[in-house]
């Protein structure tokens, strides 16, 4: 008995197309339910890749900022300076590669000595600051701090481990640094292999945002960079001058976490104020003033005329950025969460723009017809 292929679409249409393979779905209703399952597989797919690969994303990341760093020097340089990209690439290189020279072989040796005393310091600082408690009626006890200080050296050991891999965290640095100087000599071949990927009516779009993003993040690091030597030197100068010690260590300390807002500036003043202790109640009052002064002269003066009317994020969210990555990636990842976090506000400020501007054609174009 003939079977009716009029309840059998899809049968119908593999008897109309005989020559069709046999693993294709006649139904359109049915392929059409196929391939969105198969773009759903794909994109729970690449998210999971993503996880796995985050921390090798997070490293070519840091490597696109130290990038932007670069390409802002020689931006800057070559505004005095006629010569070509490259050679100013090169010089800004040159300049950076002497610099940390001369703070090795010049200052190093100062800072060595302070660094190894600093531990010390540190430690007979915080067993008077138990005795402080103990004489309050609080039972804490030296044995339960050290343990707990040495689970958070551990767990913060272990993230920090996992983003440098075998290699451990120089070595990621040195990846840092080479990548990005590929990144920063010629720009353009990358973003041009990436806007291949992207299709082709959303490539300008693509090539907006990337500008935008560019000139953020150059803006960003040059407020952060300017911050960070202004702290440094004005910490170690007002410390020097009053005679604490320690002080050309805690200007490098303070400098160096002035990349990190928020949380660099907690942790800097905590061993500033610790060091300042140890020479007395009225040293101590004085970094507790030179703690105040310099951050109020950074978040007052050079943030506002620099960085914040460029990226002008809330303080709750960078913060909130900083203590998710900061888990999720170590230390890596607490220094990268404020750029990732401004990238990201750029490229939805920028979409909102585009669709604004969509919209207001569309109603002149109704208006007009």
């Amino acid at each position: 008995m003939p079977e009716n292929k009029a309840a059998h679409p899809g049968l119908a249409a593999e008897d109309d197309n005989p020559g069709a393979s046999p693993t294709r779905i006649g139904d359109p209703r049915i392929r059409f339910e196929a391939a969105r399952a198969l773009t759903w597989g794909l994109v729970i797919g690449l998210i999971a890749l993503a996880v796995h690969l985050s921390q090798s994303l997070l490293v070519i990341f840091g490597a696109m900022v130290f990038a932007a760093l670069i390409d802002g020097g020689s931006r800057l340089l070559g505004r005095a300076l006629p010569i070509g990209r490259n050679w100013r690439v090169a010089i800004v290189l040159l300049l950076a590669t002497a610099f940390l020279v001369w703070l090795v072989y010049f200052a190093g040796s100062q800072i060595s000595q302070q660094a190894a005393e600093f531990p010390s310091i540190i430690e007979m600082q915080l067993e008077r600051f138990l005795e402080y408690l103990r004489g309050k009626g609080f039972a804490v006890r030296t044995e339960d701090i050290q343990s707990m200080l040495g689970n958070l050296m551990s767990g913060v050991g272990t993230v920090t481990r996992a983003i440098g891999g075998l290699f451990g965290g120089v070595t990621t640095l040195l990846l840092i640094i080479i990548i990005g100087v590929y990144f920063a000599i010629d720009p353009r071949i990358y973003e041009r292999g990436v806007a291949w990927m992207v299709p082709a009516s959303k490539r300008e779009a693509f090539y907006d945002t990337l500008s935008y993003q560019a000139y953020t993040m150059r803006r960003l690091l040059a407020g952060r960079l300017v911050g960070m030597i202004a702290e440094g030197i004005f910490t170690w100068a007002l410390l020097a001058l009053y005679g604490v010690p320690m002080a050309a260590l805690l200007g490098l300390l303070t400098g160096l976490l002035a990349f990190i807002p928020n949380i660099g500036a907690i942790i800097s003043g905590v061993l500033m104020v610790l060091v300042g202790f140890s020479g007395g109640v009225d040293m101590g009052l004085y970094t507790i003033f030179v703690y105040f002064l310099v951050q109020n002269f950074d978040g007052y003066i050079l943030v506002p005329m620099i960085a914040k009317k460029t990226v002008d994020l809330a303080p709750g969210l960078v913060l909130s950025a900083q203590l998710i990555f900061g888990v999720l990636f170590g230390i890596l990842g607490l220094a990268l969460a404020d750029p990732m976090l401004a990238m990201i506000k750029v490229a939805l400020e920028r979409r909102s723009e585009r669709l604004g501007k969509l919209d207001a054609d569309a109603e002149m174009t109704e208006a007009d017809a």
